[in-house]
């Protein structure tokens, strides 16, 4: 495990820049800067302003963070990313869905607008670095920044951080990465912040709380298709293959079969080439039961001196951290890597993060995986 297992945080009278959602976590950092002595300035981000039908609660997220600025007597900008956000984000996010990925954009916002214009945006105000109020921790130390792991396993949030490119973690500071939500509430309640009862904000803000298939189809034409069982019987079918990823269960809509049992169907496999989609009563069909999985050019924050060592991963949020052990890297920096336990539902434009204990050391988009 590295030895970089600490939290460097900003030093008193520094400049910080704090990006302030209007939810708890954040008004929290920015009260923990302050009272640690920095200069403290909050900047709320726009990334989205395609409002018609009110779903977004970016309005409403405003006047939260601008009540609480006033509260801990701070400054508030109010600065306009949404043109990075549809252009590096969005516009990404529609061509994995067509591509048959089930995407993830928390993962690239965060590095395509959080650490990029965001950071970018408070560095060219003369401020000495930017904090958010991610559950993860950052070592600054002289061979560059160190990604751990938050001390609170269940919120952690390095999975969405780990695509994160090394440099534009330097500046950077995670002052909740020794707390837990409860301890975050409790701060904000005791200094009077009435966000300690806020919900935590789920999805994607510009999905919010609407039908996310309704969504997708304002942007993404309809491709129907047949819904086949494991030997290519055709027993349903589908609206588009983006409507569904593996593992899926619910939406399926398969009744009873003549000779199937009285089961519930699962996404197995996805045959874009012929808009099929792939179903089986087994939860645990070997299409989606995998040790061996292969990731796309993969992203190193830090690259350990040798791969052919027992490491840790997971290939989703929450997931519990699974042993694995890297098995090859080629030529363009694709891994082959391979866990203790088969892995369920490996879906293409997920991400593989890999750890070295507490050390995040960074991601690769899900490629596919080996042989069952």
């Amino acid at each position: 495990m590295s030895a970089a297992v600490g939290n460097t945080l900003p030093q008193p009278g520094q400049h910080v820049v704090v990006g302030m959602s209007g939810g708890v976590d954040s008004s929290v950092t920015a009260h923990l800067l302050k009272q640690q002595g920095c200069q403290v300035t909050g900047l709320f981000m726009v990334n989205w302003t395609e409002d018609e039908e009110g779903y977004c609660s970016a309005a409403e997220d405003f006047q939260d963070a601008r009540r609480v600025a006033e509260q801990l007597d701070i400054p508030l900008l109010r600065v306009d990313f949404a043109a990075d956000y549809r252009a590096r984000v969005f516009q990404q996010f529609l061509d994995d869905y067509r591509a048959g990925k089930t995407p993830n954009p928390d993962v690239l916002c965060n590095r395509e607008v959080k650490f990029q214009p965001f950071r970018e945006y408070a560095l060219r105000l003369g401020a000495d670095g930017i904090a958010t109020g991610h559950y993860a921790r950052i070592e600054h130390a002289d061979d560059g920044p160190h990604l751990m792991r938050s001390v609170t396993e269940d919120k952690d949030q390095t999975y969405f951080l780990s695509a994160v490119r090394p440099e534009q973690l330097r500046k950077v500071y995670f002052p909740l990465g020794g707390y837990d939500k409860p301890a975050v509430r409790a701060v904000a309640r005791d200094i009077g912040l009435d966000v300690h009862r806020k919900k935590d904000s789920t999805g994607i803000c510009f999905i919010g709380e609407r039908a996310f298939r309704e969504f997708l189809a304002r942007y993404l034409a309809d491709a129907p298709g047949e819904i086949v069982d494991t030997a290519g019987t055709v027993i349903g079918q589908h609206a588009g293959l983006h409507h569904f990823t593996l593992g899926q269960r619910k939406g399926l809509h398969v009744g009873g079969r003549r000779g199937a049992a009285e089961a519930p169907w699962y996404v197995v496999g996805k045959d874009a080439a012929r808009r099929r989609l792939i179903a089986s009563q087994n939860p645990q069909d070997p299409l989606i039961m995998h040790r061996c999985l292969h990731t796309e050019p993969f992203h190193w924050i830090n690259r350990p001196a040798t791969l052919q060592r027992p490491l840790l991963a997971r290939i989703r949020h929450r997931q519990t951290l699974q042993a694995c052990q890297v098995e090859s890297v080629d030529t363009e920096g694709r891994l082959t890597v391979q866990f203790e336990q088969p892995q369920r539902a490996a879906a293409p434009g997920q991400y593989l993060v890999l750890y070295d204990g507490m050390e995040c050391l960074g991601s690769g988009e899900l490629a596919g995986h080996g042989l069952p």
